[in-house]
């Protein structure tokens, strides 16, 4: 009997860090393990801030013993202060998983949100409300960052952990969407070649 994958999935930041942990079955049907926010004050320097979220994510390793990390990517945004401290945490997340032996993956939000609600421009509300409904809870997580963590996390068990769903295996909505998704991306493409044609002596 094959046993679920634990992910622990982290959505990056240094004002709040989301943290999420569930379990992900063979047949793709997943549950709550943790949930919750590692903060640190605004006010304090950037040293004890990157400490104040290091110390709550190996809490979390502590305590639940993931098999593997996921991190949300890095991506460019317009404020230059803000991705620099998501980088930051990001690098805390990425070097607790070695030093504890764990395996560790990165996903992109869009990748992240094609996985739980097979769009990849979906906001924020819906990706809450999609991980409610796959994780069975009764209110959509909050904060937004807690959600977001839940979202990676159920990503990358999908993605990279869980095996093919069960013949007969009922799937959720977005289990369905990425299902259809990865078909898609793994169907062979044509590509017709143009050629140029001269004309004149």
């Amino acid at each position: 009997m094959s046993r679920s994958l634990r992910v622990l999935g982290i959505d990056p930041g240094l004002t709040r860090c989301g943290i999420g942990v569930v379990d992900v079955s063979p047949d793709r049907t997943a549950s709550l393990v943790h949930v919750g926010v590692v903060r640190s004050a605004v006010t304090d320097p950037i040293e004890k801030r990157l400490a104040a979220i290091a110390a709550g994510i190996r809490a979390v390793l502590n305590a639940h013993d993931p098999h593997v990390v996921a991190v949300e990517r890095v991506f460019a945004q317009n404020n230059r202060h803000s991705v620099m401290g998501t980088a930051q945490a990001s690098g805390i997340a990425l070097l607790l998983a070695a030093e504890h032996g764990i395996p560790a993956a990165t996903h992109t939000p869009s990748e992240v949100k094609a996985a739980v609600t097979g769009y990849g421009s979906a906001d924020k509300l819906q990706v809450q409300t999609m991980v409610a409904r796959v994780l069975r809870l009764d209110a959509l997580p909050q904060p937004a960052d807690a959600a977001d963590a839940l979202a990676i996390a159920l990503c990358h068990g999908w993605r990279g952990g869980a095996a093919a769903p069960a013949t007969g295996g009922a799937l959720t909505p977005a289990q369905k969407a990425w299902r259809d998704a990865e078909k898609r991306q793994s169907a062979p493409t044509t590509r017709v070649a143009r050629t140029k044609v001269r004309t004149g002596a």
